[in-house]
């Protein structure tokens, strides 16, 4: 099977892309954790990410932002202190914040409808033929970001919120040769 480029041959970043990216997610909570991830891997590898997913799991008590939200100094000692997530100040002050946030969306039209409709409710589907074909960021995500940061979101520039739209099926960026690509447009 010739997956897209940026796979390499771990099994778990393998089963990752031909299970969980790019496939939409719909439910508000399952967005919140991708926008969570994406934010912590801004900088790194995303298989950094994937190999600590269940102790950010564990760590953020399931990203439940409800619980998140009322978090303060000796909840982010403790993240700080703990070698199962990403242990950057600035990203863990910014998903308490996000917590927030999204308690707001999710509350005034619902986390999943704000996001989903920025794509009328359908994934974007750009069939790029090669890896060098997919962008860091578009318009779109430009928009997103701006819009996502107007209402207290942080750590969502535009080439981390093109990232989670990928990763949550926003927009299909499986490249037109992989198996996955014909699925997910299928599945629309």
């Amino acid at each position: 099977m010739e997956r897209c480029g940026w796979v390499t041959d771990d099994p778990l970043y393998i089963a990752y892309h031909d299970t969980e990216w790019g496939v939409p997610l719909r439910e508000g909570r399952a967005l919140f954790e991708a926008l969570v991830l994406e934010t912590f891997q801004a900088g790194l590898n995303w298989l950094t990410i994937l190999k600590k997913r269940q102790g950010f799991r564990t760590a953020f008590q399931g990203f439940d932002p409800y619980v998140l939200a009322r978090w303060d100094e000796p909840q982010i000692a403790r993240l700080l202190a703990d070698p199962g997530i990403v242990r950057h100040r600035g990203k863990i002050v910014a998903t308490l914040a996000n917590a927030r946030a999204w308690i707001a969306v999710e509350e005034a039209q619902g986390f999943a409808a704000y996001l989903w409709d920025f794509v009328d409710g359908a994934p974007l589907q750009p069939h790029r033929r090669s890896l060098a074909e997919v962008p860091a960021q578009t318009e779109l995500s430009v928009r997103l970001s701006k819009d996502l940061k107007k209402r207290g979101f942080r750590f969502v520039g535009p080439t981390t919120a093109y990232a989670f739209m990928q990763a949550a099926g926003l927009v299909n960026d499986h490249v037109v040769d992989c198996p996955c690509h014909a699925g997910l447009a299928a599945a629309r």
